[in-house]
């Protein structure tokens, strides 16, 4: 299908940095047998991808303001627009050698995320949304999934560490809720792709809490564009203000906030 000239610019963009990404995971599996380990190279890594989005992306709209996980905040001419970027969400599943990790790049609009990419260059899926226009990966239209029961409702979910902030309690009484009621829950460690898989009906429903929002925006505009639901975990629209997000399709949604609101309420 024909792309907007705008996320023909975020294709490039994704696939230039997932090129050297793709390289890079080549390289891990020798690095793991050494003394020093993989962490260093994978950090470098990280803010090489960044810098390599930005560099695309200001090629093609030098106004623009940017966000990104590794540089931070970078200020444009045009007070209208700005990237939110997360050259590699699934950090720890790529210092492991795992493939499932992605570039993530989002536009914001006048505070609204009009057009999304999400990028896993190991196995070349490219999930793309653009408000009002529809999802697709690799060019073939996708929707969430249709299930309406429970039961039979595979979720993505996030997972708190000790010593890393969080409330461990309450994530505990939102698992054991999910569990009571859901056909089984996944922790794929990477929020954007868990978002995109939702748009593609992989994943019935998902929520996490402690994200940034390069984590989220990209995924958001897919997931509604696909047909689905995310909101915070009240229901509402404060997704960034919050750090947490739920997604889903609208029964699977609206079920999944019941349950986080009634486990929170559990001692």
């Amino acid at each position: 299908m024909p792309h907007s000239a705008v996320l023909n610019v975020m294709i490039k963009a994704a696939r230039r940095a997932g090129r050297g990404l793709k390289r890079d995971l080549g390289e891990i599996e020798n690095l793991q047998v050494s003394l020093k380990g993989p962490r260093n190279f994978v950090t470098a890594a990280d803010r090489r991808a960044e810098e390599i989005v930005y560099q695309e992306l200001a090629k093609a709209r030098p106004d623009y303001g940017f966000l990104g996980e590794e540089g931070g905040a970078r200020e444009g001419a045009d007070k209208t627009h700005r990237w939110l970027v997360d050259p590699l969400d699934g950090t720890t599943n790529f210092l492991h050698g795992i493939p499932h990790f992605a570039v993530s790049i989002a536009l914001e609009r006048n505070g609204v995320i009009v057009a999304g990419l999400v990028y896993n260059p190991a196995n070349d899926e490219m999930f793309v949304a653009e408000r009002g226009k529809g999802a697709f990966l690799n060019d073939q239209r996708i929707r969430v999934a249709t299930r309406q029961k429970l039961n039979e409702a595979v979720v993505g979910c996030g997972l708190p560490h000790y010593g890393r902030g969080g409330d461990l309690g309450l994530a505990r009484n939102e698992i054991a809720a999910a569990q009571q009621h859901f056909a089984g829950l996944r922790r794929y460690g990477a929020a954007a792709l868990d978002l995109a898989w939702i748009a593609a009906g992989r994943l019935d429903a998902y929520w996490e809490r402690n994200l940034s929002p390069w984590d989220m925006a990209a995924g958001m505009v897919l997931v509604r564009e696909a047909g689905g639901f995310v909101s915070d975990l009240d229901g509402g629209e404060a997704i960034f203000a919050k750090a947490q997000i739920a997604a889903g399709n609208e029964t699977m949604h609206r079920e999944l906030i019941r349950l986080l609101k009634a486990a929170a309420k559990e001692p």
